[in-house]
């Protein structure tokens, strides 16, 4: 099945990833998936109850994140769905590249307030490279050196 992976977190930083991954649709043809991971690492400090407690808040706001993002889509005539999950973000992406097949995954430029990259040019270049050879999938990057 020929698919668009797109993850994405919420916030204006995520709106270009989410427009790339439109784009690509309507050039394509194919559906858009997007991820929204509840990142388990961020959860590891913290006891079983508060992390539960935690895990639903962010599963509830991850939901109105992809609300959003599927309206956007449909009003570009976009067939999209909406994936949560939890665990680690990378493994959950390479899995979910490969439960589905797909052929792009968007990866978007996630930053931290001060603007800056979270991913060094070599730990970007690392994590596309694990990506496409452990699913096939090519990653389609917004970081200025696309693969």
């Amino acid at each position: 099945m020929s698919v668009i992976l797109c993850a994405i977190r919420g916030g204006p930083e995520y709106q270009p990833a989410i427009a790339q991954a439109i784009s690509l649709a309507q050039e394509t043809g194919f559906p858009v998936h997007l991820l929204y991971i509840v990142n388990r690492d961020l959860l590891s400090s913290t006891n079983g109850a508060q992390a539960r407690a935690i895990s639903g808040q962010i599963r509830q706001m991850g939901r109105s994140v992809l609300r959003t993002a599927l309206a956007w889509a449909s009003t570009e005539d976009v067939t999209a769905q909406g994936v949560i999950r939890q665990g680690n973000v990378g493994d959950e992406i390479a899995s979910l590249c490969r439960d589905l097949g797909a052929d792009y995954f968007i990866l978007g430029k996630p930053q931290v307030q001060e603007e800056k990259n979270i991913f060094s040019d070599a730990l970007l270049a690392q994590f596309i490279e694990q990506i496409e050879k452990q699913t096939g999938t090519r990653v389609v990057s917004l970081h200025g050196n696309a693969t």
